[in-house]
């Protein structure tokens, strides 16, 4: 069965930091939940691995445009949901058949499981806001297991993972 290493990002708001390229190395898969800030994000993004990613609220111009505001993501036996703001959700993911939803916009990372259902927000891997730490999230994804790891990304040069969580 094969083992899938999905990375999680959010919120760049036009900013690749050289720590969340690092920590996105080896992955076969980038999701971003929004909050972008340029094309030139998801290309530099797209050099590490194909992307799917959603417009966030402050996504404009064409470019923007062009993206989805929801998007379903297969990864092996399982479906992934993408919306930027999770406040706008408006299906039941567990009834819709999604193993997880990978939300951003509150730049708060999180790790939740509801009825089954994974719920990811990476936090934000853009600029700083506030207090609130930056990071991104790697997602395992084997057969219909997921394991869950937000990585901090403040200060480091390579990854530290923490607070994993298997679904």
């Amino acid at each position: 069965m094969k083992r899938w290493e999905i990375g999680v990002i959010s919120d760049t708001h036009g900013l690749v930091r050289p720590e969340a390229l690092a920590a996105l190395r080896g992955v076969d898969r980038i999701v971003h939940a929004g909050d972008i800030g340029s094309a030139d994000v998801l290309a530099r993004l797209e050099t590490i691995a194909p992307v799917s990613a959603v417009r966030g609220n402050n996504d404009r111009g064409p470019w923007a445009e062009a993206l989805p505001l929801t998007d379903v993501v297969p990864i092996g036996d399982v479906s992934l949901y993408l919306l930027h703001d999770l406040h706008e959700l408006d299906l039941e993911p567990r009834v819709a058949g999604f193993a997880a939803v990978i939300s951003g916009h509150s730049h708060q990372p999180r790790m939740d499981e509801k009825d089954g259902v994974l719920y990811l927000n990476p936090g934000s891997a853009g600029p700083r806001r506030f207090t609130l730490p930056i990071s991104i999230a790697r997602l395992t994804v084997r057969g219909a297991n997921l394991r869950a790891e937000i990585i901090p990304l403040s200060g480091l040069a390579t990854p530290e993972r923490s607070n994993a969580r298997a679904v």
